[in-house]
C-alpha cells in the first residue's frame, strides 16, 4: 500500500495527501450511515436491532453512481431538461424520462440477513409499493416466482414493464383475489397521503402468519406529498416522537406500527442512496429498515 512518505515531489506528495485525506474522511462518513447506540434504543426494541455494514454491493451501487456523475454532457443535458420540466411534472417523473436518480436501499446479502433467509429461499408473491424504476425490486425479486408493483409515475411504470413485473394500480393491489408473502413499503410512509390507512391495507394483504412488510422510514420522519412538482403536507398525520434516530425507531415500533397492527421482527440502520449528478456523486438520506409482522391479537381476530 503506498502513503505519501513514498511521493518525493513536493506538488505531488501534497496532491496525494489531499486525496488520502478525502478517502479517509468518505471512510469516516460511510462508517456513520450505519452507526446505532444499542443503549439509546427502547427496551423491546434494543434485541431487535440487526448491525449492518458496507459491503460490495453497496460499493458498486456507489462507485456506479461516481462514474456517472462524471458524464459531463449527460450531466447537462438533464440538469437543462429537469430545469425545464421541473414546474410541470414531478421530480419522480423526471428521473423516470431521464433514466436517472436510481435508488438504493439494501443490497442482496442486507435484505436476506433482514429476512433471516439464504440465498435459495423462495416464496410465492412479493408486492413492491411504489417500485420507481425497480432497482430495489430486483434486489428482491430473486427470490420469489411471482412479483408485483405498484407506481404511479408514468415513465417508472414503463422501466417496471421492461423488466417484467405485474403492474398493479394503487388502488387495486388490495383487492387482487390473493395475499402477498412479502410486501415492501420502502421511503414511501413519509410520502403517501394516508400512511395509517395504508398500514392497514398492507396488513390486510399479507399472508396469515407468515407473511411480512419489508418498511423503509427516512429519519427524522419529516412526511410531504409531490403534487406536480410542489411539496405540500398529507391529509393523514402521523407524528413520530424523538430527536435521535433511536428515539424515532423506538418510537414507531412502539407506538405507530403498534396502533397499526404491526409488531418488529427486526431492524437495521441503512443510507438510503441515489445516484448523483453534475453536482455530488451520490445522494445519502438516513434509513431505518423494518421487518414487522402482524401483531398476534391482530392475526387472531382477522
Amino acid at each position: 500500500m503506498w502513503t505519501g512518505k513514498y511521493v518525493r515531489s513536493p506538488l505531488a506528495r501534497s496532491l496525494f495527501m489531499n486525496m488520502a485525506s478525502e478517502n479517509d474522511a468518505a471512510a469516516i462518513e460511510t462508517q456513520e450511515w450505519y452507526r446505532c447506540g444499542p443503549d439509546l434504543l427502547g427496551e423491546s426494541v434494543r434485541p431487535l436491532f440487526v448491525q449492518s455494514h458496507l459491503d460490495s454491493g453497496t460499493k458498486a451501487f456507489l462507485k456506479g453512481s461516481m462514474e456517472k456523475s462524471g458524464w459531463l454532457i449527460t450531466q447537462l443535458y438533464h440538469s437543462f431538461v429537469s430545469t425545464v420540466l421541473g414546474p410541470l411534472v414531478s421530480r419522480t417523473s423526471i428521473n423516470g424520462f431521464l433514466g436517472r436518480g436510481s435508488m438504493f436501499v439494501f443490497s442482496a446479502e442486507q435484505f436476506q440477513r433482514l429476512l433471516r433467509i439464504d440465498p435459495e429461499w423462495r416464496a410465492e408473491r412479493l408486492l413492491d409499493l411504489g417500485a420507481g424504476d425497480g432497482g430495489v425490486t430486483e434486489v428482491m425479486g430473486a427470490h420469489f416466482r411471482e412479483v408485483y408493483a405498484t407506481e404511479v409515475s408514468a415513465p417508472m411504470k414503463w422501466h417496471l414493464q421492461r423488466r417484467n413485473y405485474k403492474l398493479l394500480g394503487i388502488d387495486e393491489w388490495q383487492q387482487a383475489g390473493f395475499q402477498y408473502d412479502v410486501i415492501s413499503c420502502l421511503n414511501l410512509l413519509d410520502r403517501c397521503d394516508d400512511p395509517l390507512h395504508l398500514l392497514r391495507d398492507i396488513r390486510l394483504s399479507l399472508v396469515p402468519n407468515t407473511g411480512r412488510l419489508i418498511l423503509a422510514a427516512v429519519l427524522p420522519f419529516q412526511p410531504y406529498v409531490e403534487v406536480g412538482g410542489r411539496w405540500q403536507r398529507p391529509k393523514e398525520h402521523v407524528k413520530v416522537k424523538g430527536k435521535t434516530w433511536e428515539e424515532q425507531v423506538t418510537n414507531l415500533s412502539n407506538e405507530v406500527f403498534r396502533r397499526a397492527g404491526f409488531e418488529v421482527e427486526a431492524v437495521t440502520r441503512l443510507p438510503y442512496l441515489c445516484e448523483g449528478d453534475m453536482y455530488n456523486d451520490y445522494y445519502v438520506l438516513d434509513d431505518a429498515v423494518f421487518v414487522l409482522k402482524a401483531s398476534e391479537e391482530m392475526s387472531e381476530s382477522a
